[in-house]
């Protein structure tokens, strides 16, 4: 028996060692030290269908160390995935290759998330485990009963958003949450000694979590811990004491074996310690079909649980389903037009659709001022899952790669709440979302000077610039109730696309006084209001300061001088509309100008060296927001001044 245990490892290792070493790039180390971990956890545990990737209950194995690539891309090709081939391994590292050198999510394909940054695929763990209770508590134990297990190394450990994650995930006591600790003590640098003196058993104690140590090389062992972890009432950590580059005479143990190829010469000693006759990328037949059994046989059992649960999601369009709520709410509101804030707005929305069973909201411990939670919604408790609302507390960074994991678990659509300052402290896990064109919707509230007293610490100046540089990302900044329902209806709609809707703290005055039957803001921008049928200026603008444009543009009437107001919730949107079409709003007079409380520098792929950017290009300053947005010129006199100027 453990002479077929080592050769399936063996399998693996050479695998990753003969990849990175045609590529001269990458990191065997891990996959080396890890290797016999793997092989007991795919040939005795995990539950998955190497024919059907995507089947609903299967096992999920996160790969949270994800620069040991390799050790996933040999386990799929081993056990016979058709998403990758010997070929692919053979390039690994190269253009278009599936063997990228950090994990790429492909749907189906056994690549369950993008991971690379250490410690986001510990947060996307969680996301997975708590998806899977989720299910659980609506369809029953017998067609949702699945565990989620995370690899993860001494640098996932180190990172901040680990602990915020652990934490939560002991919090709420998911127990089908299993970490695969790869504890060989050394990173880049070299032993983690140099910076890293904790106490990891007492750390995983405090969260709630239940923590074995093993010797990550002795199959026993690991066996044994993997089968105790199965039946925890808590969350498990398995610290496994491995050697890096495990087999190399004179790199193991070394951080010389982390991040290089190990070099010709070292891998021929490699061979020959492990005793491994065969050539580059050779398995020999043997040892390939024991692991393609492990494959098959893992197939077999998969296939009569599949008949239980195919059925189980059906997706159905949230926005069309509560399409007469919607309507009359735009109705009434209408007939009132009084000032609201957009995060009001946005809860007023949330009110109509809360009930939905795929929408799974969230905020960090700012609930009452995101507005994310409404009157029916259900809270998520440890160990009681059957709600529709998680309270992540202070920890946006983990909520954010948390949202991740729901999302890619099944087609459940994850929103979290936080105020606008702080998705600086989310931005890794929002661009990893919009890599891997993930339906995730931010609802980033106070999202400007206009959050007043709380300061500069608290208002987002270049925010909106950095997130509108995210590739698939759409950024929504809505200027009213109607806006900010159709900002939420396209975040709804668009399954490829994560979104950020910004909102107001303060109440700001409508700009739309009519039903229209078209969602204007899917045009990402749009004529709000125009002085005349001859004009001299066109004002952009977004969000809160969209009213300050129509004001302007009276009180610019007043003087003869004309305008259109054009309203732009989302600049993403606008930027894929026609030529034509973009040319009607921008090029219909000579003097363009934008107003948005924030840095001004993404709005001048609009105006061009000519026009006018009215925005704020300092940080903000402590007082109530009306003279703050005096203080920075942000009023209409100010501004028609430098217009009239300018003219």
């Amino acid at each position: 028996m453990k002479n077929i245990n080592k050769d399936l490892a063996n399998a693996i290792r050479f695998l990753s060692i003969d990849a990175v070493e045609k590529a001269n790039s990458g990191h065997p180390g891990m996959p080396m030290g890890m290797a016999d971990v793997v092989t007991i956890l795919y040939k005795n545990f995990l539950k998955f269908d190497p024919k059907n990737p995507g089947w609903i209950n299967r096992d999920r194995f996160i790969l949270s160390a994800g620069h040991g690539s390799m050790l996933l891309y040999a386990l799929l090709y081993l056990t016979g995935y058709k998403s990758v081939s010997l070929k692919d391994i053979k390039n690994f590292r190269q253009l278009n290759s599936i063997c990228a050198g950090h994990p790429e999510f492909e749907k189906n394909s056994g690549i369950e998330t993008t991971t690379g940054p250490l410690g986001q695929g510990i947060s996307n763990a969680v996301g997975f485990a708590l998806a899977e209770e989720i299910l659980k508590s609506r369809y029953g134990k017998k067609k949702i009963n699945h565990k989620t297990y995370v690899l993860a190394g001494d640098g996932c450990l180190m990172e901040g958003i680990s602990h915020e994650s652990l934490s939560l995930a002991g919090h709420l006591k998911l127990k089908n949450l299993i970490l695969l600790f790869d504890n060989n003590s050394v990173s880049i640098d070299g032993p983690t000694s140099l910076a890293v003196s904790d106490n990891y058993q007492k750390r995983f104690h405090s969260y709630g979590w239940d923590y074995i140590n093993i010797n990550g090389h002795n199959f026993y062992e690991i066996n044994k811990a993997l089968k105790k972890a199965q039946n925890s009432k808590k969350p498990v950590a398995i610290s496994c004491k491995t050697k890096i580059g495990y087999g190399s005479p004179n790199k193991s143990g070394l951080a010389s074996a982390h991040g290089s190829p190990l070099g010709e010469d070292e891998v021929k000693l490699v061979r020959k310690k492990l005793n491994w006759k065969y050539s580059s990328f050779v398995i020999p037949n043997s040892i390939l079909q024991e692991w393609r059994k492990i494959g098959k046989k893992s197939s077999n059992r998969a296939i009569k649980e599949q008949k239980r649960n195919k059925k189980i999601f059906k997706e159905n369009d949230l926005v069309k389903q509560s399409m007469h709520l919607i309507k009359r709410y735009k109705m009434e509101y209408l007939k009132i037009l009084k000032p609201l804030a957009t995060r009001k707005c946005s809860e007023m929305f949330l009110n109509i659709i809360s009930n939905s069973k795929l929408l799974i909201g969230g905020s960090a411990d700012l609930a009452g001022s995101n507005n994310t939670k409404t009157k029916s919604h259900k809270i998520i408790r440890p160990g009681n899952f059957a709600g529709n609302y998680i309270h992540y507390g202070v920890r946006e960074h983990a909520m954010c790669g948390i949202m991740n994991g729901l999302s890619l678990h099944s087609n459940l659509i994850p929103y979290g709440g936080t105020f606008l300052i702080f998705s600086d402290y989310c931005k890794p896990s929002i661009r990893l979302a919009a890599m891997m064109q993930r339906r995730v919707i931010y609802v980033l509230s106070h999202d400007s000077i206009g959050l007043g007293e709380d300061g500069p610490t608290h208002q987002p100046i270049e925010q909106l610039t950095s997130l509108r540089s995210i590739p698939n990302l759409n950024v929504f900044r809505p200027a009213d109730l109607i806006e900010t329902f159709e900002c939420w209806e396209l975040a709804l709609k668009n399954k490829e696309t994560p979104s950020v809707i910004a909102l107001t703290r303060q109440s700001i005055n409508p700009v739309r006084t009519k039903l229209d039957k078209l969602n204007k803001s899917s045009l990402g921008a749009y004529e709000v209001f125009r002085s005349s049928n001859r004009i001299k200026l066109t004002i952009l603008s977004s969000g809160s300061e969209t009213s300050l444009a129509c004001e302007l543009s009276h009180k610019l009437a007043t003087e003869n001088i004309y305008s259109k107001v054009i309203s732009m919730p989302c600049q993403e949107l606008f930027d894929m509309q026609s030529e034509k079409y973009k040319k009607k709003i921008l090029n219909e007079t000579s003097l363009v100008v934008t107003l948005e409380a924030s840095e001004t520098s993404y709005w001048k792929k609009y105006t061009g060296d000519k026009g006018l950017n009215f925005g704020i290009n300092s940080f903000g300053r402590s007082a109530p927001y009306k003279k703050i947005y005096d203080y920075f010129g942000l009023n209409s006199n100010e501004i028609i001044k430098r217009i009239k100027k300018k003219l």
